[in-house]
């Protein structure tokens, strides 16, 4: 052996499983540790989950959003990226078991897996109401928005095109508020001069939510700014109504029946099975319980972090799922090991909340940051600046800056891409 990789064997051995923004930050901050560092995901990219939504509608491209994770970590030598999925973990062998039945012994561990859909307790519902968490997703409720108006230009029976012509969203959170505004604004500004058959002004979208307000984690004065923009753009918003069941054929809420063909589910997540694997203490959602410094209890040599725990901030309300907060907390956990490398501890993990962010559609959107709140066209231009920002890269920044403009300017969506089968294929 080489004594280059004898020395590397040697170190310190961190094991980061996932790479999302947790999981990368964490890796960013070890540069420089005496550490050897394995990063694991399921997935060979790192996704931009905010703008996730943008290309489900056609705004932008998949590769506007993700990057490859083995480029960005290309120099980083002390870096090994393996693209595999995890399985379980052995505590006591201090080993990540992989389902291939392959493990990968550590000497710290990070989990941050992230979530995803859950349906409370109605999985059956899932083929029929895709939720929006991975690339997959996106491109498989793009081609299904667009299918369906490709599908009611042909159709000759009214009921079924009007069918064809509804979509409904279920949860009105930002996701769900996003995904609302720009679906109406691309029937009503990108598509009516494309078609011949319809009228894509006459597109039906529904806004379920089974709470009382929209944007339930902002203040009340801008959850009902959204909302009114909201059903200024068109968007049909029902409060106080759950979903009692999602079909082929619709949607059933409050008691009513919505013919509709497309169903796009955003109420509800489920953590990954990092509590089941550790059998650590965890809430409905199955988000781990950590201690102050973000470690599993019961076991001081692993981490948890991003939407795969909860924990409280300062303001004893759990840390919200965002990006910032993983952020944070990847930070947080790399500057503890380091510490600990030198024999040295930190105190807790303390969340610093920078704001939360929500776009209605083009001009409307909402900012809370604690002290003070913005709404309209300025709220808009800065959530836009935001994102731009935090993009990975120059070409991405203005790729993405370059679409928004031409969005602005001439309501063309470049993206408008069918793929994942033919025309003969409606989900």
């Amino acid at each position: 052996m080489p004594p280059e990789q004898a020395r590397s064997s040697d170190r310190h051995h961190v094991v980061i499983v996932g790479a999302g923004f947790g999981g990368l930050e964490a890796t960013y901050r070890l540069a420089g540790a005496p550490v050897r560092i394995t990063l694991l995901d399921r997935r060979n990219h790192h996704l931009f989950q905010p703008l996730l939504y943008q290309v489900a509608t056609a705004s932008l491209a998949t590769s506007e959003i993700a990057w490859p994770i083995r480029y960005l970590l290309r120099g980083r030598p002390e870096v090994t990226t393996l693209f595999a999925n995890v399985s379980g973990i052995d505590v006591q062998g201090k080993r990540v078991l992989l389902d291939d039945g392959d493990s990968l012994p550590y000497d710290t561990l990070v989990l941050a897996t992230g979530v995803r859909h859950a349906y409370f307790g109605h999985d059956e519902w899932e083929p029929f109401a895709p939720g929006l968490k991975t690339l997959e997703d996106a491109t498989t409720l793009r081609r299904r928005i667009l299918v369906a108006f490709e599908r009611a230009e042909r159709e000759t029976d009214p009921q079924r095109r009007a069918a064809l012509l509804t979509f409904v969203i279920i949860g009105a959170g930002p996701t769900g508020v996003e995904l609302a505004g720009t679906i109406a604004e691309l029937a009503k500004d990108t598509l009516p001069p494309d078609f011949r058959n319809i009228d894509t002004h006459s597109t039906r979208v529904v806004l379920i939510e089974a709470g009382p307000r929209v944007l339930a984690g902002f203040p009340d004065d801008l959850s009902a700014y959204a909302q009114r923009s909201l059903e200024s753009l068109g968007v049909e918003v029902r409060l106080n109504e759950a979903v009692t069941e999602c079909s082929a054929d619709g949607v059933v809420y409050g008691g009513k029946t919505l013919q509709a063909r497309t169903l796009i589910w955003a109420a509800g997540v489920r953590a990954s099975s990092a509590a089941e694997w550790l059998g650590a203490p965890h809430d409905r959602a199955f988000r781990l319980q950590v201690n102050p410094d973000l470690t599993v209890p019961g076991h001081p040599d692993i981490f948890a972090i991003g939407d795969t725990v909860t924990i409280n901030g300062p303001d004893g309300k759990p840390v919200p799922g965002i990006a910032p907060a993983a952020k944070q907390q990847g930070r947080y956990v790399a500057q503890t090991i380091k510490a600990r490398l030198r024999g040295e501890t930190l105190g807790p993990f303390h969340y610093k909340h920078a704001g939360s962010l929500a776009q209605i559609g083009k001009h409307k959107a909402v900012i809370d940051f604690g002290r003070f709140k913005l709404r309209g066209a300025i709220a808009w231009w800065i959530w836009g600046i935001a994102h731009i920002y935090f993009l990975i890269g120059l070409r991405n920044r203005l790729s993405v800056a370059i679409s928004w403009l031409w969005i602005h300017a001439r309501d063309q969506r470049a993206a408008r891409l069918i793929t994942q089968g033919s025309s003969k294929v409606a989900r």
